[in-house]
């Protein structure tokens, strides 16, 4: 039975989980999270309350980041490693930075817009920061270093052909496209649980308090209201959600194929009825929170939050237990290991062949004598030899003039290829500047698009107000108060409304979507205040 230890790192937070795996059943040996002051103690006590003093550790990468590279299909593999190569060195060189100071690693997908094409995943990391990493696990058997926005696609189970989306709400987010079991894009932004936590710190003063409070929030959608608890933090969670699922829901509309679901997940995933207010903005696609596949529901003894809180560590154990990218481990090998097995393996092959040659039959002597006459075995004998010696002087000949004859092609050669790459960097600098001037035309272009683009707009929404609140003068209930209205982004509108009778309010939202006066209408959960409730409604312009 194999064993590994999955550790996900964040900055004050560690998620554990140990897997087992036999044959093809994973088991949930143990898990947890901690919050820390010292990360090195932390990770040390881990391995104590796991009894993981020898088995393999997967940790994640730090402050990763994606490119991705279009390859013809057709180059064989060592030609697809020295383009990607090619590309990557590229990249550094146009952003001004030192290939020697990062690592990368890469992986080879298909690329669904193009079947002539591949598409490559190179992730590249700062070696001083995966170095830090490395330090962490101590003297423990760490065997992989892997990118969470990859082993994270290890937790669900993936139907074949099923396309989805995979929300890692952990310090930072990542969005993780798959498209038929196989990882596409990943898409990393600032927006997480750190933000969350650290705002709910500032008053609570207690990092895993925040994360209790979290973990206790229920958000409401439009179409439910409780007002008997009490969430005052539901107001500084929602923004981030909010920023999250606007990006979301642009990674849906960005997809060349349909994306039929989201999976959620990640410190944040904790929050109640979060699925439900990814499917309120999402409306089209099915919101899911995540489970581990390794997990069966009928056989639960812990509440299944619990599982789904650390499934970042889940994913980096079943990532060390061979699931996943294999290619995208940033843990070195020990190559004078390595070194000392093909050392070793030579000698013993060398004193293989030594035995070989030894022989047990006595050698049969040969003796000539040069007196007298020759006798006809003594002609043969100097016949063959002296033919030995002809066709070995010919053979040395024939070798010194074509030795000559490869040695003058090889400077031809040489000289063709100083030539070629003299020719490929005046290509390269000529291309680079075109590029260069290509961009400032594009910058000037954009800038005066969006000149035209706002002129337009302010033209276009400066009676818009006016004339929505013409048209809706005729539907607002009696009860019903106008605080504001206001044209917050181009067709965007936003009213706060107030009354005493919530269903005057309803009445009032229902009313707008009806006549058609807005579009895409949403209404924010009720806030009371006293015998007063307070909505806000957004909606876009016909």
């Amino acid at each position: 039975m194999q064993n590994c230890l999955g550790v996900y790192i964040e900055n004050n937070l560690i998620k554990y989980a140990k897997i087992s795996k036999d044959k093809n059943n994973f088991k949930v040996e143990a898990y947890g999270l901690k919050f820390f002051e010292n990360i090195n103690d932390a990770i040390k006590k881990v391995i104590e309350e796991t009894y993981s003093f020898n088995i393999p550790i997967s940790i994640n990468l730090e402050n990763e980041k994606y490119l991705y590279f279009d390859i013809f299909a057709l180059l064989s593999k060592s030609d697809v490693e020295k383009t990607v190569q090619t590309e990557y060195e590229a990249y550094c060189d146009e952003n001004k930075y030192n290939t020697k100071a990062f690592e990368n690693r890469f992986a080879l997908v298909p690329n669904i817009e193009n079947n002539e094409r591949i598409r490559a995943i190179d992730i590249l990391v700062n070696k001083i920061e995966l170095a830090r990493q490395k330090q962490y696990i101590g003297k423990a058997n760490l065997t992989k270093i892997v990118p969470i926005g990859t082993s994270i696609a290890c937790v669900p189970r993936l139907e074949k052909k099923e396309n989805a989306i995979i929300v890692n709400m952990e310090e930072k987010t990542t969005i993780t496209t798959i498209y038929d079991r196989q990882v596409y894009n990943v898409d990393t932004i600032d927006s997480g649980s750190q933000e969350v936590l650290e705002k709910i710190n500032l008053v609570e003063n207690s990092m895993s308090k925040a994360y209790e409070i979290c973990k206790g929030t229920t958000i409401y959608t439009s179409n439910v209201i409780d007002d008997t608890k009490e969430q005052p933090y539901l107001e500084t969670i929602i923004p981030t959600l909010y920023t999250i699922a606007d990006r979301v829901k642009k990674a849906v509309e960005d997809s060349p194929t349909k994306i039929g679901t989201i999976y959620l997940t990640g410190t944040l995933a904790v929050v109640n009825n979060i699925d439900l207010y990814f499917q309120e903005i999402l409306q089209s696609v099915d919101c899911k929170v995540l489970k581990p596949r390794i997990i069966e529901e009928a056989s639960l003894q812990n509440n299944i939050k619990d599982y789904i809180e650390v499934n970042s560590a889940i994913s980096l154990a079943m990532q060390g237990l061979g699931e996943g990218i294999q290619s995208l481990n940033f843990k070195e090998n020990s190559i004078g290991q390595n070194l000392k097995k093909i050392l070793n393996s030579n000698v013993s092959f060398g004193s293989k062949t030594l035995k070989a040659e030894k022989s047990s039959k006595p050698k049969k002597e040969i003796h000539i004598d040069l007196k007298g006459a020759l006798d006809k075995t003594e002609i043969m004998l100097i016949r063959a030899a002296v033919a030995i010696i002809l066709i070995n002087i010919i053979f040395t000949a024939f070798s010194k003039t074509l030795t000559k004859q490869m040695n003058k092609k090889q400077t031809e050669i040489e000289g063709l290829i100083t030539e070629e790459q003299s020719q490929i960097s005046k290509i390269k600098n000529n291309t680079s500047s075109l590029n260069d001037k290509n961009k400032k035309y594009q910058a000037l272009t954009d800038e005066l698009k969006a000149i035209n683009e706002k002129i337009s707009k302010i033209a276009e929404m400066k009676n818009s107000i006016p004339n929505l609140l013409n048209q809706i003068m005729y539907i607002i209930p009696e009860e019903v108060k106008l605080n504001s209205i206001e044209n917050t982004t181009g067709k965007n509108i936003t009213i706060v409304a107030e009354s005493a009778n919530y269903d005057q309010l309803g009445y009032f939202i229902a009313k707008i979507k009806l006549e058609g006066y807005l579009k895409d209408v949403v209404s924010s959960s009720g806030q009371k205040s006293g015998d007063i409730v307070k909505v806000t409604i957004e909606g876009v312009l016909p």
